[in-house]
């Protein structure tokens, strides 16, 4: 890795970047501030991380695509890649899954596998589709909002003014909110990881004095749609008129999720 070549790489798209040793781990990408603003900082432990490279940068979309090279217990090296890049009104980082050595690659691999066959079926054209609204989904950060314009509900039904978020994030604001269908599952203090109905039933039968824990029914992957304006700090207010299905982008399902410590 050489330390001028990504600070060059950083600059193309008017972006900082920031290097470090770490000590413990394997390495962590964050957007930090200081006096001069936001940038990007790299914290490498060697002992581990044999390389970090720019596989692609878009100067005009002000995005790059990182490659770390990185070597697990048994000797082999893993290839992460991160999208580093500005939406909107902020600087942001993404893991990413799959093998892209492009940004727009990058990007599309971010998307759900649901909001790219849509688009296809939909014949969204290549250039429209990193837009941040086109006939497929509108878009907001990490979630994407797809329309359903048959969708209907009781209104008794709907939330108002409630967050969307991922563990860690900065919530989504949206104006109108309903949530569907999903798995009963029960959590308590002791027990914070989702038991399914059965799994509850079966803990509290092998041992009967956890009936006093105080457990919370809740709901797992459940359906989400929203409605009117969704807010956010670093992001435009986008108007939804009709209702849309909620779909995040598949930056989880990226071993390289781990090392990110900034989440929007």
């Amino acid at each position: 890795m050489s330390q001028n070549i990504l600070e060059r790489q950083f600059e193309s798209i008017g972006a900082r970047i920031k290097t470090g040793v770490l000590h413990r781990g394997e390495l962590q990408i964050n957007v930090l501030s200081d006096r001069q603003g936001e940038y990007f900082d790299l914290q490498i432990n060697p002992e581990n991380v044999s390389d970090v490279l720019t596989l692609n940068a878009d100067r005009h979309d002000r995005h790059l695509l990182l490659l770390a090279k990185i070597q697990d217990g048994k000797g082999l090296t893993q290839k992460q890649r991160f999208l580093c890049g500005h939406d909107e009104r902020a600087w942001f980082v993404a893991s990413v899954p799959g093998n892209p050595s492009t940004v727009r690659q990058a990007k599309e691999a971010l998307k759900p596998a649901s909001v790219r066959a849509l688009q296809d079926r939909l014949g969204v054209r290549p250039k429209h589709r990193n837009r941040r609204r086109n006939d497929a989904f509108v878009r907001q950060g990490e979630w994407f909002f797809v329309p359903q314009p048959r969708f209907r509900v009781s209104e008794k039904a709907v939330l108002r003014n409630e967050p969307i978020a991922r563990s860690g994030g900065k919530p989504h604001m949206c104006e109108f909110l309903v949530r569907t269908g999903g798995q009963v599952v029960y959590v308590s203090k002791g027990y914070p990881r989702a038991l399914t109905i059965a799994q509850h039933a079966r803990l509290l039968h092998e041992k009967p004095a956890l009936r006093k824990q105080p457990w919370k029914m809740m709901r797992r992957d459940m359906a989400v749609f929203v409605r009117g304006r969704v807010r956010h700090s670093d992001h435009k207010t986008v108007y939804l008129a009709c209702w849309h299905q909620v779909v995040p982008n598949t930056e989880t399902e990226a071993p390289g999720m781990r090392h990110v410590a900034f989440l929007d």
